[in-house]
C-alpha cells in the first residue's frame, strides 16, 4: 500500500490521506473545492467543479495515474438542480472516456461546498 501526497492539491483536512495505492488502483479521498494553498474557491458550481478536477489531476498524476486512468467516479453535490451545471464540467474533463459514475445528492459537505468528488484509477 503506498499513500499518495502532493503539494499541489489541498491537504488532507481530518485523519485521511489525498489518496492510497492498492494493487494497481488508486483510490482519492473525496476532493473539494479548496486549492493547493487551503483556500476555499469563490464563485459559481461551475467554479467549484473546475477546482475539483484541477485536484484530482494533480493527486492523479502523483499516482502515476490521469482522468484517462478513471474507472469509477462518486459524484456528491449538495443541490441537484445544480445536477447539470457540475454535469458540463465534468464532461470537459472527461470527455470520450466514459469511467462508471454515481452521483448522490448529500444534506452537507465539509465546509459547505456544493461538491465533493471521488475517483478510482488504473494506475500505470
Amino acid at each position: 500500500m503506498n499513500t499518495i501526497h502532493t503539494n499541489k492539491a489541498p491537504a488532507a483536512i481530518g485523519p485521511y490521506s489525498q489518496g492510497i495505492v492498492v494493487n494497481n488502483l488508486f483510490y482519492s479521498s473525496g476532493q473539494i473545492p479548496l486549492t493547493a494553498e487551503g483556500e476555499l474557491v469563490q464563485g459559481d458550481i461551475q467554479a467549484q467543479t473546475h477546482q475539483v478536477f484541477s485536484n484530482l489531476q494533480a493527486v492523479l498524476k502523483e499516482a502515476g495515474a490521469s482522468l484517462s486512468s478513471v474507472v469509477k467516479a462518486t459524484v456528491f453535490i449538495k443541490n441537484m438542480d445544480e445536477f447539470t451545471l457540475i454535469n458540463e464540467v465534468y464532461g470537459e474533463y472527461f470527455g470520450e472516456h466514459k469511467p462508471a459514475r454515481s452521483c448522490v445528492e448529500v444534506a452537507r459537505l465539509p465546509k459547505d461546498v456544493g461538491v465533493e468528488i471521488e475517483v478510482i484509477a488504473l494506475v500505470k
